[in-house]
């Protein structure tokens, strides 16, 4: 068995510097609230909390006076306000693409174009970006949900960072008459582009492909997605652990892709029991 590592993988520029971050500061401060889940991958969330992280679901959450970590995904400007009212030290790790795509929102909407954000209405890193809108806006996950927009003056249109540019394309082709002006921003991230692209070169390559990644995690989900509409068998997992031996019997070239949220040593794990695995190990 050949093990083929896909080229970029692992934790993408933003996750891996808002983990760096948060080390830092519970490495100073002994503990620090995460305002949600500060990573989509389950495993090292555990580590994390294992160091003196606590994750909670709102602002009200966090003691007067806490550490409060805003995670890569963002946060509401609502929610950033009540913690400095709470008196909370703010720690940012909000991802730079993501603060891009919150500038555009907040820029469109102040020349009053009504707001389309292209992404799943439930993720943290959507409902974040949306809350920068100060007037309408308008989630839409594929192009079948455009009829959730109404006709007007002017759109403006982004996407969540891990969006597939096709669904972006697709929606804003079935946004164009519904406005008399269309004004799109394009800010899909490059590290998701870059992923999705190694997976199908993958793909070209192996017989079956592991995605390693939390099931929580949207970017991951795509690159599952992605191999599967390729036609190659595919398993998605957490940890090596969850591996389907008896899946890859017969295979010859394992391709392993991984989320921007799995780290290093989840992938290290995996790439090394395959290897002893090949070798009869």
């Amino acid at each position: 068995m050949i093990v083929i590592l896909a080229d970029p993988t692992g934790l993408c520029f933003g996750v891996k510097r808002a983990i760096e971050e948060l080390e830092r500061s519970i490495n100073s401060r002994g503990k620090v609230y995460a305002l949600g889940s500060p990573i989509h991958n389950p495993q090292e969330v555990k580590r994390l909390e294992g160091m003196g992280l606590v994750v909670v679901n709102s602002p009200q959450e966090v003691p007067h006076g806490g550490t409060a970590f805003i995670r890569a995904h963002g946060a509401t400007p609502q929610a950033i306000e009540e913690l400095r009212r709470r008196g909370c030290e703010i720690v940012d790790g909000t991802c730079p693409f993501v603060r891009n795509v919150q500038e555009k929102v907040a820029f469109l909407s102040k020349e009053g174009y009504t707001v389309v954000i292209v992404g799943d209405p439930d993720h943290p890193e959507v409902q974040g970006i949306r809350g920068y809108a100060v007037g309408d806006s308008f989630v839409v996950s594929d192009p079948s949900r455009v009829d959730l927009v109404p006709s007007c003056a002017g759109l403006g249109v982004v996407a969540q960072t891990t969006q597939k540019e096709d669904v972006l394309a697709a929606v804003s082709a079935s946004l164009v008459p519904k406005a008399k002006e269309l004004r799109l921003y394009n800010t899909i991230c490059s590290a998701t582009l870059s992923r999705q692209e190694a997976v199908r070169r993958l793909a070209g390559e192996a017989d079956g492909i592991i995605v390693i990644g939390g099931r929580n995690s949207a970017n991951t989900g795509k690159l599952v997605s992605i191999a599967k509409s390729m036609g190659v068998d595919v398993q998605w997992i957490e940890n090596a652990d969850e591996l389907d031996w008896g899946g890859l019997e017969g295979k010859e070239k394992i391709g392993i892709a991984a989320g921007a949220s799995t780290p290093g040593w989840l992938i290290e794990d995996l790439v090394s029991r395959l290897r002893r695995r090949s070798m009869g190990g």
